[in-house]
């Protein structure tokens, strides 16, 4: 009797003290950690979704490496990670290599931006469709070639030399660059082409949305690719791009969310903009994904990260905007959640 008035003290005890502690030893057992890799272009949107959501649930800390969509379609395909992120959604052949099946998942929608370096120039740089193409391709070299003076009348352009600046990592940010380009020009379908990865005409790499921005940031006559977000972070100029109804369009909010009316999500939730119609529209918009397993072995990995994810698509796309990113429409909402469902343990 001594005996069990000891052991059930002791529980006594012990149960008073994980009150007293906040319940932290319940959670110290039930920590969890998931591993993600993948896309630069909603890099800043993800930090802070994660960030938000640890502070809420100190027991789930998220590790995000931003190395590119293609470092994160290769590990998610490898089961290095929990989750993978891509702004290029993976292909049937890609899916066909993930062993228990993908759940792709739009979580965001942004916008890749031409910035650029040009010491003096002030103003709104306009550039035509003609005049991007042919900067990539390696026709148009100087800053003051006419095809450029020709859509800026009144501003003095330098005989600057034009360094285009890419993207040296498999990146889906460079997917959906290329991708527009060759919607709006047979001679980029017919040459360079559309990928993660393409052999560029001219210009130099650097690694990264990141990489790319810092590149422009020190090389006079510099024009580059980049998220939105990391122009609008450093301040960098960005040109006003000729869209598909002649317009040339500033890249805002606005802008942003014109390009996303009337696109229907297909059941799949792979749904490409490579040249938006309408009037308003900024011309090169894209969603991004987060890659998930169908099934995971460890169903508190697959609770977490279920609840991470309902938390991006409610709470978290507040942050969108003030970030750069445009927040989902309701039907999209509606449509990731219902696919969250297929994530099982």
């Amino acid at each position: 009797m001594r005996s069990q008035q000891s052991s059930l003290l002791l529980i006594c005890i012990t149960t008073l003290c994980m009150a007293l502690l906040g319940g932290s030893a319940v959670r110290g057992a039930d920590n969890i950690t998931l591993q993600g890799t993948g896309a630069t272009f909603p890099a800043p949107f993800y930090q802070r979704w994660f960030a938000e959501y640890h502070k809420l649930h100190p027991e789930v800390q998220i590790n995000y490496q931003a190395l590119g969509s293609g470092a994160g379609v290769k590990q998610f395909t490898e089961k290095l990670v929990d989750f993978g992120a891509s702004d290029a959604a993976m292909t049937d052949d890609e899916i066909k290599e993930v062993k228990g099946g993908v759940v792709m998942l739009p979580m965001t929608a942004g916008s890749v931006v031409l910035g650029y370096n040009l010491p003096g120039f002030t103003g709104d740089l306009r550039l035509s469709r003609e005049a991007y193409v042919g900067i990539f391709l390696g026709k148009i070299t100087t800053w003051n070639d006419p095809k450029i003076a020709a859509t800026n009348p009144g501003a003095t352009l330098p005989a600057t030399k034009i360094n285009p600046v890419e993207r040296s990592d498999g990146s889906g940010t460079t997917f959906v660059f290329t991708n527009h380009l060759s919607a709006i020009s047979d001679e980029w379908k017919r040459g360079p082409g559309v990928g993660k990865s393409i052999n560029w005409p001219v210009g130099v790499s650097g690694k990264g949305n990141a990489g790319v921005t810092a590149l422009l940031k020190q090389t006079p006559g510099a024009i580059g690719y980049v998220e939105y977000a990391y122009a609008k972070q450093t301040n960098l100029p960005m040109a006003m791009l000729e869209n598909k109804s002649g317009k040339y369009v500033k890249v805002d909010l606005a802008s942003q969310q014109a390009a996303l009316t009337g696109v229907e999500m297909p059941a799949d939730l792979r749904a490409w903009l490579p040249d938006p119609s309408p009037a308003e529209a900024y011309p090169i918009v894209t969603y991004t994904w987060l890659l998930c397993y169908k099934s995971y072995a460890k169903a508190e990995v697959a609770s977490a990260l279920k609840a991470l994810i309902r938390y991006g698509l409610s709470d978290a796309q507040q942050f969108s905007a003030e970030l750069g990113y445009i927040p989902l429409p309701a039907p999209v909402v509606a449509a990731v959640t219902k696919a969250l469902d297929q994530v099982t343990p």
